[in-house]
C-alpha cells in the first residue's frame, strides 16, 4: 500500500511540474501587439520600431510581450502596458525606468558607468551597469545587495 500511495504521489508531482512549467511562446507581429504595449512602447522608445516581438504565456503567470527593438533593446512588458525589463547593452537604458531614488545612487557612486538593464523584482529592483556590477534595491530605492 506504501509503495503505490509513493508512486501515486510521485506521478503527481511530475504532473504539477509539467503544467506549472508549460509557457506559451508564440511569435507575435507588431501590428498585431495589445494596444497598451503599443503605446508603451510609443511612449518610452518614440524612434525605434518593434523588430520581433513573442507573447509569453505561463500557466501561472500574467501574459507579457517580450519585443526586440531596432537599436537593441529587449524589454519585457505586460499586456496592460506594465513594463517588466528594459536592456541595452550597447547605448544603455533610457532615464526614467529605474525610480529617482536608484538614478540618483547610480549617478553619484557610478557616474563613469551606463545602465544597461533595469528589472522589477518581487521586492525591488536589479539594475545593471556596463562594468558588469549588479545592484540590488529595495521598493524604497535602498541598496540591499550587489553582485560584480
Amino acid at each position: 500500500m506504501k509503495q503505490i500511495r509513493n508512486f501515486v504521489m510521485t506521478v503527481a508531482c511530475i504532473l504539477f511540474l509539467s503544467v506549472a512549467g508549460y509557457a506559451d511562446d508564440t511569435p507575435v507581429a507588431a501590428d498585431q501587439l495589445p494596444a497598451a504595449v503599443k503605446t508603451f512602447v510609443a511612449k518610452h522608445f518614440p524612434k525605434q520600431k518593434v523588430v520581433f516581438a513573442e507573447r509569453d504565456s505561463g500557466f501561472l503567470e500574467k501574459t507579457k510581450f517580450e519585443l526586440r527593438l531596432d537599436d537593441g533593446s529587449k524589454v519585457e512588458v505586460y499586456k496592460d502596458g506594465t513594463w517588466n525589463k528594459v536592456e541595452n547593452k550597447t547605448s544603455g537604458v533610457p532615464a526614467g525606468f529605474a525610480p529617482k531614488g536608484i538614478a540618483d545612487f547610480v549617478k553619484a557612486n557610478y557616474a563613469a558607468f551606463v545602465v544597461i538593464k533595469v528589472e522589477k523584482e518581487r521586492n525591488g529592483y536589479e539594475v545593471e551597469l556596463s562594468n558588469g556590477v549588479e545592484l540590488k534595491f529595495n521598493e524604497q530605492s535602498q541598496l540591499i545587495g550587489m553582485d560584480d
